[in-house]
């Protein structure tokens, strides 16, 4: 495990990566649990900007530009407590300031528990079963293709 690479970054990690999969009405819909938050502010208000996405050729060769893609951040601070961070593609301001405070409150032991088994889990619960079956409509349609050699029945 790296420096990079705790098991709280990992945690975090992933409950950032649920969050940013989640549409904003499912992430206001969310919102409507928490009662009373403490007071909210802004050390970054939202804002879009582009990022350069990068591939590589084969998935690991040489690196090229492949295009630009529209992304919002939002840095929120929850109270007197931890920082919150929001990440998303689209320029949807609204979806990472909700993101933004679920990871703040997530930090804080008070909220932890009752978030996850709320918000975060459920969530993950979905976008699994809607990858599931994604994968498998994509592997109802696959194709065999067979190759004869001349001569050979």
């Amino acid at each position: 495990m790296t420096k990079a690479t705790t098991p709280d970054n990992e945690a975090r990690r992933r409950w950032l990566a649920v969050l940013a999969r989640a549409s904003r009405p499912e992430l206001e819909k969310a919102r409507l649990f928490l009662e009373e938050l403490p007071p909210l502010a802004h050390v970054r208000p939202a804002e879009a900007g582009m990022v350069m996405l990068r591939g590589r050729i084969g998935g690991t060769g040489d690196a090229f530009n492949l295009g630009e893609a529209s992304v919002t951040r939002c840095a929120i601070r929850v109270g007197s407590g931890a920082l919150g961070v929001g990440y998303a593609l689209g320029r949807d301001r609204r979806k990472v300031e909700l993101m933004a405070v679920f990871d703040a409150l997530l930090q804080d032991s008070q909220w932890h528990a009752d978030i996850m088994r709320r918000v975060v889990e459920p969530l993950a619960r979905q976008q699994a079963a809607q990858q599931d079956a994604a994968g498998r409509a994509a592997a109802a349609s696959k194709v065999e293709f067979f190759t004869f050699v001349r001569g050979q029945a």
